[in-house]
């Protein structure tokens, strides 16, 4: 087991980079590309699933997290951004921005073994999964899991101080699970990076379809998390994408709307406050809840 020092160390570095890109850095440059590319590189937290120790719960703590209806889905989630992610990045030439993103699928793939050991660790049922489809586009797969993590990190960082401030979650659950929710944070700021990036290296001809792929993609997105686009696991119950949206009154945390929205947005300006000023922000999903905080209590 690593010492005390060497994980606040490690956590530390995760939260805390300054690019050595010198000087101003124009959107879509080489050096933008090396500078997200790095970011997401150098804070890589080396943590092994396989090693983490899960704290034991009180009964009334182990019956609040092995009821919430959100296991399967996550663990399917993880699974199927870690192929789209490595589908992509098969399709990627360049040696950088190949490694960064081989590193991003890792990550995804580290998430899901997080998860699939702390079910087996307090005995939480979950539904087969199902066979995860390689996207006939390599492309539209990455920006569905960029965009649908920009969304739902959004709103997890936002319930997950949520249920640490309440109780909810034990807090030896809550540091148990800090890495992986900083991580996600890397990830929407990595994309975030790539898209703007990406945009420029289009030629002038091919950004109307790029654009046009992006809207399609948010339809897409929008389409699932409004139910419109449910399931039925193995065990006949509707399974919901909208979690995210709706989970603070899945798991009977009090909080009003406009609540949740300013807990969400300043969780997520504290999870993008350590990295270099000079990478872009996600700015989509923060802009729609500050619009929509406009008009709730």
């Amino acid at each position: 087991m690593p010492s005390d020092a060497t994980v606040a160390a490690a956590d530390h570095a995760m939260r805390h980079w300054l690019g050595a890109e010198p000087g101003r850095i124009k959107v879509g440059s080489d050096a933008h590309k090396r500078l997200f590319c790095r970011m997401l590189l150098d804070t890589h937290n080396p943590y092994k699933p396989a090693v983490i120790e899960w704290p034991e719960l009180s009964p009334e703590a182990l019956h609040r997290i092995t009821s919430l209806p959100i296991w399967d889905i996550a663990v399917q989630t993880e699974g199927r951004a870690t192929l789209r992610v490595d589908t992509y990045t098969r399709t990627v030439s360049d040696p950088l921005l190949r490694e960064a993103l081989t590193m991003d699928g890792g990550e995804e793939a580290r998430h899901k073994v997080v998860l699939s050991k702390m079910v087996e660790a307090y005995g939480i049922a979950l539904a087969p999964e199902p066979a995860y489809e390689v996207p006939k586009d390599p492309e539209w797969g990455w920006l569905v899991t960029g965009y649908s993590e920009c969304i739902d990190s959004f709103f997890a960082f936002g319930l997950f101080e949520s249920a640490r401030r309440t109780g909810y979650f034990p807090e030896e659950l809550v540091e148990t699970f800090e890495p992986v929710m900083q991580e996600e944070a890397r990830h929407i700021l990595f994309f975030a990076n790539w898209v703007a990036w990406y945009r420029r290296q289009l030629p002038w001809w091919r950004r109307p379809g790029f654009e046009l792929k992006v809207m399609r993609v948010w339809l897409f997105l929008i389409w699932e998390r409004i139910g419109i686009a449910k399931g039925l696991d193995s065990q006949g119950e509707m399974q919901d994408a909208n979690f995210t949206l709706t989970g603070h009154q899945q798991i009977g945390l009090d909080l009003k709307l406009g609540e949740l929205l300013d807990l969400c947005l300043t969780q997520d300006r504290y999870r993008m406050d350590g990295y270099d000023a000079r990478l872009l922000r996600p700015t989509l999903v923060p802009r729609m809840a500050r619009l929509v905080r406009r008009f709730v209590r």
